[in-house]
């Protein structure tokens, strides 16, 4: 299926929306934990480059929900998925991806390049994120995957 890169944003644009409004909006309206985002890419942009611009890390929380994250489902969950589980749908895709984007964000950039406990010490956040990255994960597959569930025009 050939996607394109208008549709890609559109599914960044909205997975990052929905990931902002749970983890920074509805998260903490119902009394559990505030994600940080834009907190750990500065954390992360201090670590790499001893520093960071003003609004750097902002540009990198954006950059990485409208292409970066949408490109690695198109470009990696989803063909490992068809080699290795062909038949899964989509949705399942999404879950385990967003799994994955949790443990690249609190394991991987948190820990190893930022140096803080790994996945921020399984304290509140931590599961926050972990809904958070999944939630992110199955809005940008559906966007993306919508196209192969409608019926062709005729």
């Amino acid at each position: 299926m050939n996607r394109s890169f208008f549709q890609i944003l559109t599914a960044g644009a909205l997975a990052t929306i929905a990931f902002d409004l749970f983890g920074q909006g509805l998260s903490p309206l119902f009394g559990f934990a505030k994600l940080a985002p834009v907190g750990l890419a500065n954390g992360t942009l201090n670590a790499v480059f001893g520093s960071a611009p003003k609004g750097a890390a902002d540009a990198l929380h954006i950059m990485t929900g409208l292409l970066a994250y949408p490109l690695g489902y198109l470009l990696v969950a989803r063909p490992v998925a068809e080699k290795l589980l062909p038949n899964l749908h989509w949705s399942g895709v999404a879950i385990g991806y967003g799994i994955g984007l949790w443990v690249f964000a609190l394991y991987g950039m948190a820990h190893l390049v930022a140096g803080l406990k790994p996945f921020l010490g399984f304290t509140g956040i931590t599961w926050v994120a972990l809904w958070g990255h999944i939630l992110f994960a199955l809005v940008a597959a559906w966007v993306l995957e919508r196209e192969a569930e409608e019926p062709a025009h005729a």
